[in-house]
């Protein structure tokens, strides 16, 4: 069982809710824990696949109340850090996957890349140096929740 983060965009467009809600609910089914930020968008989408499925959810919120869960959260933990809990999120995670990209789902993936958290982009970001070149020991990018589950098949235990 791995502890598998999800982030992205609380304003989420339809592709990247659809992705998130079929990556949480893989997830869930290979046993691994779902740990997000707790809230709408990829959050709620992820929470709801996983859950739907009988998966578990860690919730790290960023205010100090529990109620602000999305109601498909299993454990709710309110770190009133605001958005500092996303460093909370990346060092609770084995493997980080950004659904859709954000400024916040961005820096999620630079502190998983400066840690040494690996990185999966589903229809997110695309990285490249000042002078244009892609960053390639930066997130590994692929095209679908289904094919983010097959890279994690290869990397995580079952």
């Amino acid at each position: 069982m791995a502890y598998v983060g999800v982030v992205g965009p609380s304003s989420a467009d339809e592709r990247e809710l659809r992705e998130a809600e079929a990556l949480g609910r893989g997830l869930a089914q290979r046993g691994h824990v779902v740990v997000c930020g707790g809230l709408g968008g990829v959050m709620e989408a992820v929470s709801r696949g996983a859950a739907g499925v009988g998966g578990v959810v860690l919730g790290l919120l960023p205010g100090t109340d529990r109620a602000d869960a999305n109601p498909y959260v299993s454990v709710a933990v309110p770190t009133g850090l605001g958005e500092l809990r996303n460093g909370l999120l990346v060092r609770s995670s084995d493997v980080v996957v950004s659904v859709g990209g954000s400024w916040g789902t961005l820096s999620e993936v630079a502190l998983a890349v400066r840690t040494g958290v690996p990185v999966i982009g589903v229809a997110g970001w695309t990285l490249t140096t000042t002078d244009g070149q892609k960053v390639d020991d930066g997130p590994r990018a692929v095209t679908s929740a289904g094919a983010a589950l097959a890279l994690l098949d290869e990397w995580l235990p079952r």
